[in-house]
């Protein structure tokens, strides 16, 4: 990456000073703790969803890569649904369709307290009950708290509300939220559209004509 063109040889440095400060011990540690921690979540997430890619022993390496293509399959619902959807319970959404296409790639590292992987696998739990609601026609698949998310300030503020859901179970779908919350500023947005379309947010350059 740092010989690449157009790379940085300036994450060298960040690279070696973790190196230099953890020694052997703290990188043994640190290796045991990622890889407790990723299948410390695919214990707690596998009666919910598929885990792809576990050993002879029922196990994961330091990452724990969910299957959301049969649950999409079952319900409608995509892991681009599921992604935007964690952003209402705070959280930014781990790799999406990678290594595998339609699978969210869980990837806790040595660095997450019990408490937040906790909050990470409660909320995964509740989304894929979220799930279960839109497939049993609780929720319509086109109208759905999966579909519409990230829910920001202007929903919860706006008059007019013409979901099946709350505004509650929209913008504060679980108890966190209550206490601490992090606001998405747009709703859902074009991805591919974007990564597919420079737009220039610039002033037009007859703007600058004398």
């Amino acid at each position: 990456m740092s010989a690449a063109d157009l790379g940085s040889a300036s994450i060298l440095p960040i690279s070696w000073a973790y190196i230099a400060m953890m020694g052997e011990a703290g990188l043994t540690d640190a290796t045991k703790v990622a890889i407790l921690n990723a299948n410390y979540v695919m214990e707690r997430l596998l009666p919910h969803y598929p885990v792809l890619y576990r050993g002879t022993n029922g196990r994961v390496a330091h990452e724990c890569i969910i299957d959301i293509r049969p649950l999409k399959e079952e319900t409608g619902i995509s892991e681009e649904d599921i992604a935007k959807r964690l952003m209402d319970y705070g959280f930014h959404a781990p790799t999406m369709s990678f290594p595998v296409a339609g699978t969210l790639m869980v990837e806790p590292t040595e660095s997450e307290d019990l408490e937040e992987l906790d909050r990470f696998c409660e909320a995964m739990i509740a989304i894929r009950e979220e799930m279960t609601q839109v497939k049993d026609g609780v929720w319509p698949l086109d109208n759905n708290p999966l579909v519409n998310a990230p829910h920001t300030q202007v929903d919860l503020s706006k008059e007019e509300w013409d979901r099946p859901y709350s505004r509650e179970l929209g913008c504060f779908p679980s108890s966190h939220q209550r206490t601490w919350k992090y606001w998405p500023t747009v709703n859902r947005v074009d991805n591919v559209y974007g990564d597919r379309n420079l737009i220039c947010s610039c002033p037009s350059i007859e703007n600058y004509e004398d």
